[in-house]
């Protein structure tokens, strides 16, 4: 299983959300590439990053911060928050991101969705953030008519090949992971999970790698210090 640091930026510095509210927000690092080069050091091969602002407002507000970062350190890197455009998908690309992560235009945007499949293939990821069962949409500000496992057939149909999964209900709490949510939808499907939300544990760890799942995405867990990021690496190659 392959462990994803997670940063999530915010007026160009490294934040959380406590379960994505904006007006619960906790500044990490003002310089997202320190995290970057302490990620690298621990041993880190993968980088999960988020724009927050842009998953509220469909731009790239942090895109100057997202190149400093990718200048920093050589990860496979992943970034979602509002890329809607089939611009905002190339702009990501020629900077250098390995993979672009669709969210909200997953669910309301099929014919845009279709278009980024069929001319990125298996660089363009689909982040489900599920909020009582179904998905949320907006920066998670609302949610759609569509559940988490009528979502992913219509993902697994189209040729998606990684999901990103989020139990929003866990996210930022350091209350431990949805190991049944990650089990079915692992034992269901045939894409490549990464689970996110709540991996706030070395057990945490050892479980979603014990049920087969690509990779966790690791937060808090990790900026708080529940978490050693070298020891999550090491557990997870077991």
């Amino acid at each position: 299983m392959h462990i994803f640091p997670a940063i999530d930026l915010f007026g160009g510095q490294a934040v959380r959300l406590f379960r994505g509210d904006y007006t619960q927000m906790t500044v990490y690092n003002p310089d997202p590439t320190a995290v970057v080069r302490d990620f690298a050091a621990a041993g880190a091969e993968y980088l999960h990053l988020v724009d927050l602002e842009g998953a509220k407002t469909g731009d790239t507000p942090n895109l100057e911060t997202i190149r400093a970062i990718l200048r920093t350190a050589d990860l496979f890197t992943e970034v979602g928050g509002g890329i809607r455009s089939m611009e905002t998908v190339r702009t990501y690309l020629e900077a250098g991101v390995d993979r672009v992560i669709l969210g909200t235009a997953a669910v309301t945007d099929q014919d845009f969705l279709l278009r980024a499949v069929d001319a990125y293939g298996e660089k363009i990821a689909v982040g489900a953030d599920i909020k009582d069962g179904k998905i949320a949409i907006r920066g998670w500000l609302e949610t759609a008519d569509i559940t988490t496992e009528e979502f992913c057939a219509r993902m697994q149909a189209i040729g998606i090949r990684t999901i990103i999964c989020t139990d929003i209900s866990k996210d930022g709490v350091m209350a431990g992971a949805n190991h049944e949510l990650y089990r079915t939808l692992s034992e269901r499907f045939s894409m490549q999970f990464i689970a996110s939300g709540g991996v706030s544990s070395i057990e945490d760890v050892r479980r979603l790698s014990a049920q087969g799942m690509y990779g966790a995405i690791i937060g808090k867990a990790y900026y708080t210090g529940a978490i050693s990021l070298r020891e999550a690496i090491e557990v997870a190659r077991t």
